[in-house]
């Protein structure tokens, strides 16, 4: 297990493995790992011959400073995680190297970027697509790993890669949960005792919500949730949407697609949780 800080010697290493025709697997992170960075890892383990990880707290992406100043740093026990699943190279720059200079582009990602999280954080996905691009050039890799708990995100990195004819499959993995079913962040550390404990409710509404298709439109069904999870005084919904789950165009009718997700986003105390669930 390899640890680098410079891009011209993690460019060095991972061409010599490229040259010998050696598969590269890529998990771009910002840290604080838990379950679910690490299933992207033993997957990655799988399918390739060499796993790449990054750990890079990307301020470009965050459109609220205390967000940026609060977002947990916990490097000594990542690095212990990380020692149990052995990937090959473990990257951690910082961030005077990833932007020697401010980074300028614009990305267009058209309907995608300005729904859910894209209308809640202003250019939080162009932030994204920023040190993503960036982390392709210097891995090269062959597959890249997201969790599927940032659904709106992997549809960007689809668009991103294709925008920038960058051959790079993009692997969406699923959501890793805690046993009383909370979809795992690196935020839910954040959380007070009180919090973490009603923020299960979220992942408990969206699981009845599957249940009652069969039974609500889909208006009625988007406005029980809301009431559901508002009710707990801990918890506010910030949005609520069912959309597809290729287009991610909002559905008004269950029959507009068969393939529905529902994606939430709950204000928890001072913590924003995100989570999604297929319909």
């Amino acid at each position: 297990m390899q640890i680098v800080k410079l891009i011209a010697e993690t460019q060095s290493i991972i061409g010599k493995y490229k040259a010998n025709g050696k598969r590269v697997g890529f998990i771009p992170t910002m840290g604080a790992l838990h379950k679910g960075h690490l299933s992207l890892v033993a997957q990655s383990k799988k399918e390739n011959d060499i796993t790449v990880v990054s750990i890079f707290v990307n301020p470009t992406q965050f459109n609220n400073h205390n967000d940026l100043k609060t977002y947990p740093r916990l490097i000594d026990r990542d690095l212990e995680l990380l020692s149990e699943y052995e990937p090959d190279l473990i990257f951690i720059p910082e961030v005077e190297e990833v932007y020697p200079e401010p980074d300028t582009r614009t990305f267009d990602f058209g309907y995608i970027e300005n729904i859910m999280e894209g209308k809640s954080r202003p250019g939080h996905f162009n932030g994204v697509a920023q040190v993503v691009s960036k982390l392709f050039s210097y891995i090269n890799p062959d597959n890249a790993y997201f969790g599927q708990k940032d659904f709106q995100q992997v549809a960007v990195i689809k668009q991103m890669t294709k925008d920038l004819d960058v051959n790079i499959n993009i692997v969406a993995c699923p959501i890793i949960r805690e046993v009383d079913g909370l979809a795992m962040s690196s935020r839910n550390m954040l959380l007070s005792e009180a919090e973490r404990k009603n923020a299960t409710k979220i992942s408990e509404t969206l699981v009845k919500a599957c249940n009652l298709v069969p039974d609500f439109n889909v208006s009625q069904l988007k406005d029980w949730v809301i009431n559901e999870i508002n009710n707990n005084t801990y918890l506010e919904v910030e949005y609520f949407e069912i959309v597809d789950d290729t287009t991610l165009k909002s559905i008004e009718k269950w029959e507009d697609s068969k393939n529905r997700v529902a994606c939430i986003t709950v204000q928890v105390g001072k913590v924003r949780l995100i989570d999604n669930i297929s319909l």
